[in-house]
């Protein structure tokens, strides 16, 4: 039997402004990565290059494992000046 487990996906600054939540969710019958889990969610919109991603609260790789259950935060490029 199949079961799927919800993904919280959190989104931060400008990445929160662009999509017009701070969360959602996705459920997952497998495990994905991280990148897959946006693209999922956000099929329309592409995430910007040198966006930085946590899986349960330690950064990751864009194709990190993400599992069901897991909590997945996506943060836009850092500048700095």
């Amino acid at each position: 039997m199949l079961t799927m487990q919800t993904v919280k996906v959190l989104y931060f600054a400008s990445l929160r402004e662009l999509l017009g939540v701070a969360e959602s969710s996705i459920d997952l019958k497998d495990a994905s990565d991280a990148a897959s889990v946006w693209k999922a969610i956000n099929p329309s919109i592409d995430l910007p290059d040198a966006s930085l991603v946590a899986i349960n609260q330690s950064y990751a790789s864009l194709d990190a494992v993400v599992q069901p259950g897991d909590e997945v935060a996506f943060f836009p490029p850092v500048t700095g000046g």
